[in-house]
């Protein structure tokens, strides 16, 4: 199938920048044929954030947004920040002892999958094309090397690699130009930066897993427009040596809560388990005062890019362009990615419409991009809080906390040095034996639960006869090597119950349960050894997140 642009990944990046082509084809009264593709069973599905959205680019690409009955409906009313000294204890921060990225008078708390859903029909109405339920699995290439677009994943293929019954084969969709909109550690997104050398003026890119679960609780306690961030417990002990993390609880509408807790993946005791860790939070009476008595609907996690300014890729490739978090947009400071992802994908909209427009038959490299991200409020956002992730990760919560003060209130964050984190997150994991062992308590079934029972409330599900997605390099490595160095840290990394050490009478057998995949990533990036590869499964598969 053909088409002048093909989008892959029906997230914030890439359903506005579809929108902005086909709005800027309409006043131009120009033919544009626009295609995105969506592994998730439809819309949205996949889509997992906090969410505070700061409406900045909606403001820009929609700017009735509240009359087309946009899905932000509640206003940020207040803020609060906490540190947490121990079990029991928290202190409140004053909000003028915060960063000014963290005050979020003018935002709103909402659910981005149904942010997204929004966007899509706006997409639909506009005339562009939605396939959800198709797994873009392949990038294709010309003769010359630019990109030529992409091939969706087979479907109804055996464990084998034989056809079933049910078999259909992929579809090649071709396109002048290409956009990469998959979100944080995008499969092919990681290809292309490998393959064009995207990251050779960038330091590594860095990631936190950020596990969330939406709550009912009772109206009696719900303030909506209440917001809560902070650090400290439980990541505050000596056995987590210098573990960065922080919460968030934000009141939404309909009597809800979201709760989360985001870790940073460099973190070195193999030992931590972020699952666990989020649920041994939540018994925390900052929490608790919330959700006792309160039910959890739903459940999910997800890995965020967080490297920010300093670890973004070239994001232009003869033929393509990487977007949104699959390039790393979101400003860490701000722990927001969606206005940040949206207005690169409406940069990205106006550099191709411009070059198809002038007549333009693809696969060149679009630097008329990088000239208008260089321009735009984007670039200055993203500049602007360039030192906030190093500063936490070289000085830790406090000095790097009183670091980035200064730098976001006295300096605008543009204080007059450039810090750096050069080691990649995967190789500061510190064998087992060099740290102390991490015991958590049961879960209560009230507060706390299990990982079983929680990817159910993800809705993940993949047929299990199909080859598995989560693939090793090297079959023999988590038993040879990471087991006896790490102590195999993916059945603690991944928060789903994906991997396991099974002990049986013949010896240890590594198990991988595909089929409670939720798509975070998690082990792609964090694994020591990198030996394991996410690659799409069958689209439609994995999670199906409601309202998150």
């Amino acid at each position: 199938m053909e088409f002048d642009v093909v989008i892959v990944g029906a997230g914030p990046a890439g359903l506005s920048a579809a929108c902005r082509l086909m709005q800027q084809a309409q006043a131009a009264e120009q033919e544009l044929t626009v295609c995105v593709v969506e592994k998730g069973s439809e819309v949205g599905a996949h889509i997992l954030s906090g969410a505070v959205i700061e409406p900045r680019a909606l403001n820009e690409l929609f700017p009735d947004w509240a009359e087309q009955g946009a899905p932000l409906k509640t206003a940020v009313t207040e803020d609060q920040i906490y540190l947490l000294s121990d079990e029991q204890q928290a202190r409140k921060i004053p909000n003028a002892l915060a960063p000014k990225t963290m005050h979020n008078h003018g935002n709103y708390i909402a659910s981005l999958g149904n942010l997204c859903r929004w966007l899509g029909e706006q997409a639909e109405a506009l005339g562009v094309e939605i396939f959800p339920g198709f797994a873009a699995a392949e990038v294709l290439y010309h003769a010359d090397g630019s990109v030529k677009g992409i091939a969706t994943g087979d479907m109804g293929v055996g464990r084998d690699g034989q056809p079933k019954d049910s078999y259909m084969p992929g579809m090649e969709l071709h396109a002048k130009y290409t956009l990469f909109t998959e979100g944080c550690r995008g499969h092919l997104g990681k290809q292309l930066i490998s393959r064009f050398a995207l990251d050779k003026d960038a330091d590594p890119q860095h990631y936190g897993i950020g596990i969330k679960e939406l709550w009912d609780i009772d109206p009696a306690k719900h303030q909506p427009g209440l917001v809560v961030h902070g650090a400290g417990w439980p990541l505050s002990g000596k056995e987590y040596g210098g573990t960065n993390g922080g919460f968030f609880l934000y009141h939404g509408d309909n009597n809800q809560v979201v709760v989360g807790l985001i870790i940073d993946l460099n973190y070195a005791n193999p030992w931590l388990s972020p699952f666990d860790e989020f649920q041994r939070m939540k018994h925390h009476p900052l929490f608790a005062q919330y959700l006792d008595g309160g039910k959890r609907v739903a459940y999910g996690a997800r890995a965020i890019a967080k490297g920010g300014f300093n670890s973004l890729p070239k994001m232009t490739m003869p033929g393509a362009l990487l977007l949104g978090c699959d390039a790393g947009t979101l400003n860490f400071s701000k722990i927001k990615g969606t206005h940040t992802a949206m207005k690169s994908g409406m940069l990205a909209a106006e550099a191709v419409f411009e070059a198809l427009a002038a007549g333009d038959e693809g696969g060149r490299d679009l630097v008329s991009f990088t000239d208008r991200f260089k321009d735009s409020w984007l670039y200055d956002d993203l500049f602007r809080s360039r030192n906030f992730g190093p500063a936490l990760h070289k000085f830790g919560t406090w000095l790097g906390g009183a670091f980035n003060y200064l730098d976001q209130n006295l300096f605008g964050g543009k204080i007059p040095v450039t810090l750096h984190d050069t080691q990649a997150d995967y190789a500061q994991l510190k064998p087992a034996e060099q740290c102390p062992r991490i015991e958590y308590p049961k879960p209560d079934g009230k507060l706390s639960f299990d990982k079983l029972s929680s990817v159910f409330l993800s809705n993940a599900n993949h047929d299990e006869d199909q080859p598995c997605h989560l693939q090793l390099k090297d079959a023999g490595i988590p038993l040879a090597t990471n087991l006896p160095t790490w102590a195999e840290p993916a059945q603690r990394f991944c928060p789903a119950g994906v991997y396991e050490v099974l002990n049986e009478p013949s010896g240890p057998r590594f198990q991988i349960n595909a089929q409670n995949c939720v798509h975070c990533k998690t082990c792609d990036i964090k694994d020591p050894s990198q030996n394991i590869t996410w690659v799409a499964p069958e689209g439609g598969g994995g999670p199906s997140y409601p309202n998150m």
